[in-house]
């Protein structure tokens, strides 16, 4: 039998999970992941790294094919690097070399915040996340208020500010190009 918890010690265990206290552990290399790129949640980390392993293990058998089947094994290299390349997550299309290097960070690094950061519409990670979620970026037509969005190379030329968006209006003040007629609406 286990006493019944004071009020206090309830108040100071209400955050605890005590079922899956095991997985909120984690390893070092991965809380560190975690804070460096702002993942709010750790089961995107997991995935990533998921789907790193798995492409290195298909780089690794699509490499250690036999000589018969070289055909075969260059269509299917090239169709790899194509699609990994166009996700931005190599950063070119020439060897498998590329990616069996492949890590969970080159995932982190196509999410929605860092992209805002490379791009200079952000000073930091922390204010890239708040901007995404607050909605106040939109990729083409879109609003995304969800920063775990990975955008591929392709996309990463429609990210701007929502047009209702005052930091985009304080940007047009900043540059001086707002326009008179945006300022009547």
């Amino acid at each position: 039998m286990v006493r019944k918890l004071k009020y206090h010690e309830q108040k100071l265990l209400r955050r605890l999970e005590l079922v899956s206290w095991e997985a909120a552990g984690g390893n070092l290399a991965e809380v560190k992941a975690l804070r460096r790129y702002r993942l709010g949640r750790r089961e995107d980390y997991v995935q990533y790294k998921a789907l790193a392993r798995t492409v290195r293990a298909l780089a690794r058998r699509l490499r250690d094919l036999g000589p018969a089947s070289a055909a075969f094994r260059a269509r299917c290299a090239a169709a790899l690097l194509e699609k990994l390349y166009g996700l931005g997550l190599v950063s070119c299309r020439r060897s498998l070399a590329v990616c069996e290097n492949l890590s969970a960070a080159a995932f982190c690094r196509r999410r929605l915040p860092c992209l805002l950061v490379k791009l200079r519409m952000a000073q930091n990670l922390r204010h890239a996340v708040t901007f995404v979620e607050q909605g106040h970026v939109r990729v083409g037509p879109e609003v995304v208020t969800d920063p775990a969005l990975l955008v591929p190379r392709a996309v990463e030329d429609f990210v701007t500010w929502v047009d209702a968006s005052r930091l985009r209006q304080k940007v047009l003040d900043y540059n001086q190009e707002r326009d008179d007629f945006d300022l009547a609406a």
